[in-house]
């Protein structure tokens, strides 16, 4: 079964001692106006690359229409949505009612909970098959969020480049962070208010890419 694949994994993420670990590095990423933090790695090779594989599988993909300018368009990857059950979220004109959490991205939530010194309580599951799939300019600055919102974000698979750039200082340089297979992000502060984000296309041959975005939704 997915959620004893998943404990096993997560039960992992404990071990001291692993065939496969890698030094865990934190870096501030530096912003205006934001705070950005990189933890890479979060997870083992060996627990990235199980949890992977088996979210790819089992996990209830589907691919969303969004409101751009006024007009309906199909999502550019694939996504899923968990989390508590008040916790519904509005985005591009799109209503995500959660799935019931899995055993194992509870697990995984309250371990990353546990480093965060946060509390979540959803997860949006994207999922980006190939260098065509992509995630446009936005920030994650919706009124369900709150002001200074937490979001944490577990990468799995291949590297992709994740780009910030400032929303109104137009001579801010922009920032680019490679995320690689078990990092973890988290953005906090006034990042969402001051700050975009997005994940561009590539033309590179790239395999597909796993992200985690656990946050805390509001009563709306």
């Amino acid at each position: 079964m997915l959620s004893i694949a998943f404990s096993r994994i997560c039960a992992e993420i404990n071990q001291q001692h692993c065939a496969t670990s890698r030094v865990s590095v934190e870096t501030d990423i530096p912003l205006v106006d934001g705070q950005c933090r990189l933890i890479q790695p979060f997870l083992s090779i060996q627990q990235a690359d199980r949890l992977l594989e088996s979210l790819i599988e089992q996990t209830p993909w589907h691919q969303p229409q969004i409101t751009l300018f006024g007009k309906k368009v199909h999502s550019p990857r694939l996504a899923a949505w968990y989390g508590d059950p008040e916790a519904t979220y509005v985005y591009s004109g799109l209503v995500n009612t959660p799935l019931p959490w899995t055993a194992a991205l509870t697990e995984i939530k309250t371990r990353i909970e546990q480093h965060c010194n946060e509390k979540f309580n959803s997860v949006l599951l994207n999922l980006y098959r190939d260098g065509n799939d992509a995630m446009g300019w936005h920030a994650d600055d919706e009124t369900a969020l709150g002001p200074a919102p937490v979001i944490a974000s577990l990468s799995l698979g291949t590297s992709r480049r994740f780009l910030l750039k400032h929303k109104t200082k137009k001579g801010t340089p922009s920032t680019i962070v490679n995320l690689e297979h078990g990092a973890l992000l988290i953005m906090s502060g006034q990042t969402q208010r001051h700050w975009k984000h997005s994940v561009s296309r590539t033309r590179r041959s790239v395999s597909s890419r796993v992200n985690l975005t656990f946050r805390y939704i509001y009563s709306q």
